[in-house]
Parts: C-alpha cells; sequence; structure tokens
C-alpha cells in the first residue's frame, strides 16, 4: 500500500496510523468492559435464584438439550479459530485467505444462530415460553418446579441477548468481507480486522459461559 493511500486511511483527529490503532484498541477493550459488566450482571442474577430455587432450576434446567448445546460451543469454538486464522492472513497480507476465514466464521456463526432459532421453536412448541401460556412438564423424576419460569426467563434474556450479540458480529463480518475483497486490508493496514476479532471471540467466551450454567450445572 502506498503513503497516500495508507495515510487517507488514517482519521483526521489521529497523528499517525500507530495513534490511531492504539485509540481504536483501546476502545474496543473499553466496550468490552462494559459488555463484562451487563453479562456479569445477568449471571450473577441466575446464581442469586438458582441458590433460592434450586430444586426448580434443576428440573428446567434438564429440560434443555445438552446435546444441542454442546452442539453449539463446538460450533463457536471452530469460529473463533477461524476469526483468528483471519486475523492472521490480514497481519500477512494475504486477501485470498482472508476472505475465505470471513467467511468461514460467518458460516459458522450463522449455523449458531440457526440451532438457536430451532431451539427457541422448541420451547415456544411446548410452552415453556414465561407469560401467560407458560406451562412446564418437565422429565421423569423432576416434574416439580414451581419457579421454572423463573429459570425459562434468565434463559431466555441470557441467550436471547447473545444472540443480538451474534448478529451484530455477523454484521461486522459483512462489513469486514466486503472491505477485504475490495483490498483495503494489507499487512500495514489490518487494525479493523483485530478489533472486530475481539469483539468476535469475546461473544464467544460469554458462550463458554452460559452454556455450563443453563445446560450442565444442574446435571452433575
Amino acid at each position: 500500500m502506498s503513503d497516500a493511500a495508507h495515510n487517507s486511511l488514517v482519521a483526521h483527529q489521529f497523528d499517525d496510523a500507530r495513534q490511531q490503532q492504539e485509540a481504536a484498541t483501546v476502545g474496543m477493550w473499553t466496550f468490552l468492559i462494559t459488555e463484562i459488566m451487563f453479562f456479569g450482571g445477568l449471571i450473577l442474577a441466575y446464581m442469586i435464584y438458582r441458590n433460592q430455587f434450586a430444586e426448580s432450576f434443576h428440573a428446567a434446567s434438564r429440560v434443555l438439550d445438552v446435546w444441542v448445546g454442546c452442539f453449539n460451543t463446538c460450533v463457536l469454538l471452530v469460529s473463533s479459530l477461524t476469526m483468528a486464522l483471519g486475523v492472521r492472513a490480514a497481519q500477512m497480507g494475504d486477501r485470498k485467505k482472508l476472505v475465505l476465514f470471513i467467511i468461514a466464521t460467518m458460516i459458522f456463526g450463522a449455523a449458531f444462530l440457526g440451532v438457536k432459532a430451532y431451539e427457541y421453536a422448541e420451547k415456544f412448541e411446548h410452552h415453556l415460553v414465561p407469560g401467560p401460556t407458560f406451562h412446564f412438564h418437565g422429565v421423569p423424576g423432576h416434574e416439580h418446579a414451581p419457579n421454572a419460569e423463573i429459570f425459562f426467563s434468565l434463559y431466555f434474556a441470557m441467550t436471547g441477548v447473545h444472540a443480538l450479540h451474534m448478529i451484530v458480529g455477523l454484521g461486522l463480518m459483512t462489513w469486514l468481507l466486503r472491505k477485504s475483497i475490495k483490498g483495503t486490508f494489507s499487512k500495514d493496514y489490518y487494525n479493523p480486522v483485530e478489533i472486530c476479532g475481539l469483539y468476535w471471540h469475546f461473544v464467544d467466551i460469554v458462550w463458554i459461559f452460559l452454556y455450563p450454567l443453563l445446560y450442565l450445572i444442574d446435571r452433575s
């Protein structure tokens, strides 16, 4: 990339590309800290209610399909790998590999959302969505759960917000893909790929916490 082209990518408020890169990185980490506090609040609420209504949460959790959750966990772990490989390709200035890995990341992200939509549809079908039609049947040996609706309220809140973050992530991947096809990124300018990669990895890490909390912890 020529110096003129490189300088054109530096916003007017920054002295040089290095300062712009550092500011963008700090900005993303600051944003992710606020996200940690947000999801941390949801997880804390879950833990408090689980401690208070342990029997109901135990019964409600066993309704979730642990293997579906496991599949989605594997999908996100692979998507983190393809994202990391995409960042590496950007650092090496390999546009073809960058485009390939971004597309792969998007496919895995879309697969995750598709599986989550299947899970939600199943919950609607079995009247497990909190509201006037909510009705908990349970599983054999775990039918008694008077506070199961609280569990599913937190389930939909936590996984729903996470899914929304995944949709935002796919939007970022779409933007990166367009820029990559145009040849915007090079081994001298790849900071947007790194920044979007940080966001994607964060969303994946959140699921690593949600999966055992919602699907596994009450099966021991």
